[in-house]
């Protein structure tokens, strides 16, 4: 099930949905002058595929009691998550220049005062922590919701997540989905060179975690891993995804982890996201 009130996507639609949002990340980027491209870049397909095809909500109702919850962990993508709030109704187009402006409603991290964000983001880490809180409260209400935490690959050294992570195996919070964007670029080095990740999803079962690894970039994928993810949860979604995807010189770029695209560079990406 999806939104209340949009049919579900085809897996064609969510592609060209995806190259849309890409184009409106950047938008919002170069026009603010500052923002994390490359790492909004890697979620959008994840997004979508949550989004347009998994994810129960009511845009027009942001605190419906029976909606799934989504929360973004990497809080500094969030030129991904307003892009893709706004093309599922949350606010007006229009809103999206709005990013990083002082009274804006898209601020430079994830904030409740945007319609559609659960969580205020920043300090990494957090994420996880958060939504095994919501998982558990769907219980003891008795709701049937299902929670989504999109976490940054690097924010994965963090101790805090894993401290949620045993938590959430030792309540057998099965209605939690732990994302990972596994793009393999933190800030402004590759993962592994800060430190060693891998075996990542062995890490994540010896937590007690079921585990599904998946292309982040194929939405058809990445709907089967969501869509699994029910049976025998909490479970983590391995998602393979490349830092700057969709734009050449920005593809496992550390350059661009944080760091806006410069008028010609902007020119180049939308014209390779034509």
């Amino acid at each position: 099930m999806a939104a209340v009130d949009q049919p579900l996507q085809t897996v064609e639609e969510m592609r060209a949905t995806s190259l849309q949002l890409r184009r409106d990340s950047l938008e919002m980027i170069y026009g603010a002058g500052s923002g994390h491209p490359g790492g909004s870049l890697s979620e959008i397909d994840i997004l979508v595929a949550l989004y347009f095809g998994v994810m129960r909500y009511d845009a027009q109702a942001p605190a419906w009691p029976e909606r799934d919850r989504f929360i973004l962990s990497k809080g500094h993508a969030s030129p991904g998550f307003y892009a893709t709030l706004s093309m599922a109704g949350y606010f007006g187009r229009e809103e999206l220049s709005s990013y990083r402006k002082t009274d804006g409603l898209l601020q430079g991290h994830a904030h409740p005062m945007t319609p559609g964000v659960e969580m205020n983001s920043g300090s990494l880490g957090m994420g996880l922590s958060f939504a095994l809180g919501h998982a558990l409260a769907a219980r003891l209400d008795g709701k049937d919701y299902r929670v989504f935490a999109l976490l940054g690959d690097g924010e994965c050294q963090e101790g805090e997540v894993w401290e949620a992570a045993m938590s959430a195996a030792h309540h057998r919070a099965t209605n939690l989905t732990a994302i990972v964007d596994r793009n393999r670029i933190q800030n402004d080095r590759f993962t592994d060179e800060v430190m060693t990740l891998e075996p990542l999803a062995d890490r994540w079962r010896d937590f007690g975690w079921n585990v599904i690894t998946c292309d982040g970039h194929e939405h058809a994928e990445v709907l089967r891993a969501l869509e699994t993810a029910t049976e025998g949860g909490p479970t983590a979604i391995i998602a393979n995804t490349v830092k700057g995807k969709g734009v050449s010189f920005m593809e496992n770029n550390p350059a661009f982890h944080g760091r806006a695209p410069n008028a010609e560079e902007y020119e180049a990406a939308l014209k390779e996201l034509a």
